[in-house]
């Protein structure tokens, strides 16, 4: 049997469903279907919340302990192989005001063959061969 392949989170959709914001449930349901996240895009979403007053640590430990981490959201790494992928988005990518972490969350999705996650809008004027799927309308 073959593991669950869902869909690659971008750090707005955890954090959505962490917040419990609009397009929580959409990744609530991409966390069943066995969703990753990558490194990069984790390290973003401690960050938010450290911004926020949390502790990363402990953030990390309370996402650990429940399960999210670890159970349901896999976090992968980002290869040397992303990194020229990541590279090459920057040019059809920079009118669109995307980050690193962004075109991190964009490489990973191209190289698993997954769909994407997020709530950036810019996003679905993308062509780059990635299925971008917005979690608010």
């Amino acid at each position: 049997m073959q593991p669950p392949a869902g869909p690659v989170l971008d750090a707005s959709a955890l954090l959505a469903y962490l917040r419990d914001e609009p397009g929580g449930s959409i990744v609530d349901a991409a966390l069943v279907a066995g969703a990753v996240i990558n490194v990069v895009n984790y390290a973003e979403v401690l960050a938010r919340l450290a911004a926020n007053g949390q502790d990363p640590a402990s953030a990390d430990r309370g996402m650990r302990d429940s399960g999210l981490t670890g159970d349901l959201l896999q976090v992968v790494p980002v290869t040397q192989d992303d990194a020229i992928v990541i590279a090459r988005l920057r040019v059809s990518t920079r009118s669109l005001g995307l980050s690193l972490g962004d075109r991190c969350c964009l490489a990973t999705g191209l190289r698993m063959g997954r769909p994407i996650l997020t709530s950036d809008r810019a996003w679905a004027q993308l062509t780059i061969g990635a299925s971008i799927q917005l979690i608010r309308p």
